[in-house]
């Protein structure tokens, strides 16, 4: 028999287990309930009973709780596998840090003293045997910390600047060239604009680690949107097998699906939505939206789950390793190393320090992976002929591309700075005897220069062709900030004719339709669409999903809410792409992710600019998950690789303007304007009033607010939008395009 102290420690553990079980399956499930009262009424009895008798009702105890815990585990939901995460007994970043890596120093504050407490970032040793070695390997820890009932984590909610200071330990790991693990275990990201902005920081994160030269691997158990992916674009995702990896919450997805605006969705409708979204880390696997999943003690790992913890610090161990190992050559020996990886220890010493040749090859494999991320989703309605004749279109224009811009025209550039350069060191001689004959030449002939595109006066003689269909109503619309100006009353037809939308009074913007853009932006006949058959699809096979769509293309006559096309503004070519309200908000989802993906190429190959008009984007299309989310990080590792490559990218944005796409490849680009009156930010008022408890002023999205905080860098009257796109066209952007 166990000694008394032992007896009570172990009554303590079952007793908790109890309340576990309870907590997740219910109170009427095996009959947990009445098993958890006679454990507790024991456990605050201890003293009065005799020991022997408490070992023996422990013993039956234990039995019973691991016959439940087996049936519970057979009848686990979806639902059910949130509440596991969401648990106070659920195991956090610091049990990691303390369970998992030999030894760690927390860096930019402890506990309540840190600079975003939801945001731990830590110098961690962890070790591998090898025979009768010990090695230890240094890297860069980072995640939210959730932390076990303190308020001031927040939940593992990380504010803009707790994720600037990963980013900035991000930076670090890579300076000194050791590998980093991401932890994920956040609900989503506290949704404030306060500086450096929710939306803007994610978007940053997501930009710099597409090309982090370190290895970085993610282990997910909470993973909630684009608070999950600022830390989350990594070269081996992991998951915990009770993990959930999701774009919305359950009771989130419910209230949109039921329109509820301040009651609370019914429980059989969220646990139908987290069963719809495909959260789990088995859906998440078979989405391919993550690698590999670690598995966990029936009804999930809790902080005292030792076994766990040392399965997950070789699971670890060995996602860097292989990481690692596919920078190296010899396919066959790499293969042999990983199969040799074992819960007893390690084969051989792998160094995770890689040379200049070996990082290239880590970002190309980065690169590779996320590009192939969940292109299987993408609805292209072609046979296989045409397949094949636009693959090969593609191939040709591309090779022709390459032979015209990296083989004649720089050979071009370097004649021509040759040249220069030789003019202006013999210039300095013959200047006295050339200058008097130049003058005259000059004076007799005329200097001609044939200008390649349209000045900037020319433009500006260009009238609006194209009227709204509002223009067309014969009555009077008041503007909404008559009451502050005094502004008049405006007669529609001016108002949406000539005034183009915006009050000649104050300069407020009224909503247009995206035709407007489309006709009055881009030099007349100059728009030819591409890509124009990529469908939104339902990937999840979400219930309704389908219809909606097929509402949405019959209402509309397009495939997805994003326009792709190649335009020319002022005879200067480029490629576009537009996210339109008309279609389910101008909300992103595969099929417009693989769009942006397929246009902002096009334009690095061509070396066009490439331009993003925001006519409207609500976010990430709920109803096709992480399939959805993972757009983020997909869109936004090609706008690196394009910006990169010396391409110029604007964005506009107009309308409302929210969420995922403002979170990632938006608003990582490095020239981005907003008209007049556009509202901007990552979450509405409604999301922000419920997660924070503090209602935002009415002016808490506009864009002078988005300006101060460094968002944008400028507003823009939609009057002068042409002008202003043709100047920038003019001004921005590296050598490389095709017509500097």
């Amino acid at each position: 028999m166990m000694n008394p102290v032992e007896i009570h420690k172990k009554l303590r553990e079952l007793l908790e287990l109890a309340e576990y079980v309870r907590d997740i399956k219910g109170e009427d499930f095996e009959g947990i309930e009445e098993l958890y009262r006679e454990i507790h009424r024991t456990y605050h009895n201890f003293y009065e009973l005799p020991p022997e008798d408490i070992d023996n009702l422990s013993r039956e105890w234990e039995f019973k709780l691991k016959n439940i815990l087996e049936i519970a585990e057979k009848t686990l939901t979806p639902y059910e596998i949130v509440k596991i995460v969401r648990h106070p007994q659920r195991f956090t970043l610091m049990d990691i840090l303390e369970n998992v890596y030999d030894s760690f120093m927390e860096l930019g504050g402890e506990g309540e003293l840190n600079i975003d407490p939801a945001i731990v970032c830590a110098k961690a040793l962890i070790s591998r045997r090898v025979g009768d070695e010990v090695y230890f390997h240094q890297v860069m820890v980072i995640g939210h910390e959730k932390g076990h009932g303190e308020e001031y984590r927040r939940g593992g909610s990380a504010t803009p600047w707790g994720n600037e200071k990963a980013l900035r330990y991000m930076r670090m790991a890579e300076t000194e060239g050791i590998p980093i693990h991401f932890f994920i275990f956040t609900p989503g990201a506290y949704p404030i604009e306060d500086y450096p902005g929710a939306a803007q920081q994610i978007a940053r994160n997501l930009y710099y680690m597409s090309k982090l030269s370190v290895p970085t691997i993610s282990f997910i158990s909470e993973g909630g949107s684009g608070g999950a992916e600022a830390i989350g674009l990594t070269d081996l995702r992991l998951m915990a097998e009770k993990g959930y990896y999701s774009v919305i919450s359950p009771e989130g997805a419910a209230a949109i699906e039921a329109k509820l605006k301040d009651e609370r969705p019914p429980r059989e409708l969220v646990e139908k939505m987290a069963k719809a979204l495909k959260l789990t880390a088995r859906d998440n696997l078979e989405l391919g939206t993550i690698d590999r999943i670690i598995p966990e003690p029936p009804l999930g790992a809790r902080r005292k789950d030792y076994e766990f913890f040392k399965r997950l610090k070789i699971e670890l161990i060995k996602a860097t390793d292989e990481v690692v190992l596919q920078t190296r050559s010899l396919k066959v020996l790499r293969k042999y190393a990983l199969s040799k990886h074992s819960e007893e220890g390690f084969p051989f010493y792998i160094n995770w320090e890689l040379s200049e040749d070996e990082k290239e090859v880590l970002l190309e494999n980065r690169r590779k992976k996320y590009r192939e991320m969940t292109r299987w989703a993408v609805l292209e309605s072609k046979g296989i002929w045409k397949s094949l004749s636009e693959k090969g279109v593609r191939i040709t224009q591309n090779l022709a591309y390459e032979v015209k811009y990296q083989i004649f025209k720089r050979g071009q550039k370097t004649f021509k700075r040759f040249w220069d350069e030789l003019w202006s060191e013999s210039s300095i001689l013959l200047k006295p005897v050339s200058d008097p004959v130049k003058s005259v030449y000059n004076l007799i002939v005329g200097k001609k220069v044939k200008p390649k595109v349209r000045i900037l006066a020319d433009l500006e003689e260009d009238t609006f062709t194209y009227q709204s269909p509002l223009a067309l109503q014969d009555r009077t619309v008041t503007c909404p900030q008559a009451e502050k100006y005094g502004c008049p009353d405006l007669w529609v037809p001016d108002l949406y004719g000539e005034f183009c939308g915006v009050c000649p009074s104050c300069g407020y913007h009224f909503p247009l339709e995206y035709y407007w853009y489309l006709n009055n932006i881009f030099d007349k006949n100059s728009i030819k669409f591409f890509n124009e058959d990529l469908s939104s699809c339902n990937p999840l096979n979400f219930e309704g999903y389908a219809e909606k769509l097929k509402k949405a293309r019959e209402e509309t006559g397009l495939n997805s809410a994003l326009l792709s096309f190649e335009a020319k503004i002022g005879g200067i070519s480029l490629i576009a792409v537009m996210l339109v309200a008309d279609f389910r908000q101008g909300t992103v989802g595969v099929a417009e992710g693989e769009k942006f993906i397929r246009a902002i190429e096009l334009a690095m190959v061509s070396r066009r600019p490439f331009l993003a008009l925001v006519h409207t984007t609500g976010g990430i299309r709920i109803h096709e998950g992480t399939t959805g989310v993972v757009q983020m990080p997909r869109c936004t590792m090609a706008v690196r690789e394009y910006v990169d490559s010396g391409g110029l990218y604007i964005v506009v944005y107009d309308n409302n303007s929210y969420a995922g796409p403002v979170a990632s490849f938006l608003g990582s680009a490095p020239y981005q304007f907003a008209l007049k009156s556009t509202r901007l930010g990552f979450a509405g008022p409604r999301v922000i009033l419920e997660t924070t408890g503090q209602p935002v002023p009415p002016d808490y999205h506009s864009v002078e607010n988005a300006l101060k905080r460094g968002h944008i860098q400028g507003i823009w009257d939609r009057r002068e939008l042409r002008k202003k796109l043709f100047f920038a066209l003019l001004t921005m952007g590296g050598p490389n395009l095709y017509y500097r």
